[in-house]
């Protein structure tokens, strides 16, 4: 089996040759060929370069475009900050009340020097480099935490009590911009569309279950219908909310470092779902020898024995972390 293949028998139930490994990896990309992440997130050729030496040099079995979780909002209008070697941000969301919102105007992820368009570029550039090989990911951001960058983290949030009435509105508006965003990835050459939605962690099931699950089940069944798959990341502890990610609609889930690996993989499993994670990046890798990197990941691959599984850390690899360390955490699917 080559790359591509291995994680779709895993996405389909089948056997594959060995555990595929799919780390996420931005920061990590970016450091391994020296760019700056300024650079990676704003040039699609950078990002590209980056993936493509991870896939040619660190035994990764898929690629992808994630970065940032502002693409659509700085089209939206988002003052953005671009640090040299952090996350950018928005200094000021896009939407501050209603009239912004009325006022706001629905973005074309394909418009010419969009940050949008960006990503669509970097998804058919490794899509011609890697896409028969491996699996190609492309990236947007759910509804919920996509409002949260719209709106502000702690403002939105807020919303959900005190006009929970203006947060769908803002839902509705930021689900058409999530779809057209997946579905121009996938005309790109994207495989499977990776879903963040890591502020949806925060809440409570019941809140979840009302500003979260419905929207991202509309975008699930929007790739879905589109002929692609779809992956939902959730960083944090989502203990909480494990049943109703389930029903998500995804055909893969991320599992963090915080979760009870086994409770998690029995959901998902139970569901017929791929799943992937949940070794600590800190713990398990930047900090660990290689030895407990190894340990770490083979207590996953065992105790997701005969399931749909793919190795990786429940978020992030740091950046710092020794490629020993690597090599030896990824070296245990081999």
């Amino acid at each position: 089996m080559n790359s591509k293949e291995r994680c779709f028998a895993v996405l389909k139930g089948e056997k594959p040759d060995r555990t595929p490994i799919f780390p996420l990896m931005m920061f990590f990309a970016a450091g391994r060929i020296g760019a700056p992440y300024r650079r990676y997130v704003q040039e699609a050729d950078v990002l590209v370069e980056a993936h493509l030496n991870l896939y040619e040099n660190y035994m990764l079995d898929a690629v992808t475009v994630c970065s940032d979780a502002f693409r659509v909002s700085a089209d939206v209008g988002a003052q953005m900050v671009f640090p040299e070697d952090q996350t950018p941000y928005a200094a000021r969301p896009a939407i501050k009340d209603r009239r912004d919102l009325e006022a706001a105007k629905r973005p074309d992820p394909l418009k010419p020097g969009s940050r949008m368009k960006n990503r669509v570029d970097a998804v058919e550039k490794l899509s011609k480099a890697v896409g028969d090989e491996a699996l190609v990911m492309g990236w947007v951001e759910m509804p919920f935490a996509e409002a949260c960058d719209l709106y502000g983290l702690s403002d939105f949030m807020t919303l959900l009590y005190d006009d929970p009435g203006l947060a769908h509105e803002i839902l509705e508006f930021a689900i058409g911009i999530e779809i057209d965003f997946a579905l121009a990835q996938l005309e790109a050459g994207a495989h499977i569309i990776g879903c963040g939605d890591a502020a949806a962690s925060l809440i409570s099931a019941p809140a979840f279950r009302e500003f979260a699950l419905p929207y991202e089940q509309r975008v699930t069944e929007a790739i879905r219908k589109a002929g692609g798959m779809s992956k939902l990341h959730i960083c944090g502890n989502t203990m909480h909310i494990l049943d109703d990610m389930a029903a998500n609609g995804a055909d893969l889930y991320n599992i963090d470092h915080m979760v009870d690996f086994s409770a998690a993989s029995r959901v998902y499993d139970a569901a017929g779902k791929a799943f992937k994670g949940n070794a600590d990046p800190v713990a398990h890798l930047l900090q660990a020898t290689p030895e407990e990197a190894a340990e770490a990941a083979l207590s996953c691959i065992h105790a997701a024995e005969g399931m749909r599984y793919m190795l990786g850390a429940g978020c992030e690899i740091p950046a710092a972390t020794p490629d020993e360390v690597y090599f030896a955490f990824v070296g245990t699917a081999v």
